[in-house]
């Protein structure tokens, strides 16, 4: 069921799925929608980023989304605080964004300073332009079947896309999501459920955490544990979505570090029917969500069908 374009193989038949590639043509579609609004409009989409502190990540995170909006042709603005910052400067920089008719969304890259209530800044954000989904009311209407958010999270979305995409059923299906943050593991359980998928939530209390991941057949992996999932923690052909994203030291990369998943690969992809590597897989797909997410806020902001 998966497209040529969208897999390759590798020596043990494992479908290593390429969410950069199917990044690139989300990103090829939302450039000509953009490009369709500057035509009709004068106007183009604008995303804004609060970037607090001087975390590594953090940084390279918010680079990539500035180089992706520039591939499509959204403008993107960024205001950069110190660390030590006080919450009140935060909070003047999201509602400087907020009233500013040029910029359709707004969002703060996590993780914050612990100083810092990450609920108020987050609540900040007007919900018109809460392109991240992590807005109450946005990850309240998630949860509530009948309703829709204005945005889902990005990181669940692109997750979903990828199956989708990939030909994976999902209705029906068993899936075990490990990890219940607010941002990756909770909204990505309630959208599996929206897709009527039986979902477990496995997290730092459960127990026989093996012996549960070892029932489903999709497992999103999403704790932030460098190889925290084993192959003995698959069941054959189950299909495997690596979210974590650890640096670990590594001398002989061009940044001093290589990204980790929460899978181990080498184990997992002998076993599982379907993967996504870590880098190359949901990162890519997060930014693409991110930047779908913007046009959408700036269709309904502007009008524009």
């Amino acid at each position: 069921n998966i497209p040529e374009v969208h897999k390759r193989f590798n020596e043990q038949n494992a479908v290593v799925l390429d969410g950069k590639l199917i990044s690139m043509e989300i990103k090829s579609k939302i450039a000509d929608e953009v490009r369709r609004m500057k035509r009709c409009l004068e106007k183009v989409p604008g995303l804004a980023v609060v970037l607090v502190g001087e975390r590594r990540e953090s940084q390279i995170y918010v680079r990539n989304k500035v180089m992706a909006c520039e591939e499509v042709g959204i403008k993107s603005m960024v205001t950069e605080l110190s660390t030590d910052c006080a919450e009140a400067e935060v909070h003047d920089a999201v509602m400087q964004y907020n009233k500013d008719p040029s910029i359709h969304g707004v969002l703060v890259q996590l993780p914050l300073p612990q100083h810092l209530d990450e609920a108020k800044v987050l609540d900040a954000v007007w919900l018109e332009k809460d392109v991240d989904g992590f807005h109450p009311l946005n990850m309240g209407n998630l949860a509530i079947t009948g309703r829709e958010p204005l945005f889902t999270p990005c990181t669940p979305k692109g997750c979903i896309e990828l199956l989708l995409r990939a030909g994976v059923e999902i209705t029906g299906k068993k899936a075990v999501v490990i990890g219940r943050s607010n941002i990756v593991g909770l909204p990505t359980s309630l959208l599996l459920q929206r897709h009527h998928a039986t979902v477990t939530v496995v997290h730092a209390f459960t127990e026989n955490s093996k012996q549960v991941t070892c029932e489903a057949d999709i497992v999103v992996a999403a704790a932030g544990l460098p190889n925290l999932v084993r192959g003995d923690w698959i069941k054959p052909g189950a299909v495997v979505i690596d979210i974590g994203t650890t640096p670990v030291e590594d001398p002989s990369c061009e940044d001093g570090y290589r990204l980790v998943g929460d899978v181990c690969y080498e184990e997992a992809v002998s076993v599982a029917s379907i993967i996504t590597p870590v880098p190359g897989g949901v990162g890519p797909m997060t930014v693409a969500m991110l930047l779908l997410n913007t046009l959408d806020a700036a269709k309904r902001i502007l009008n524009f069908a």
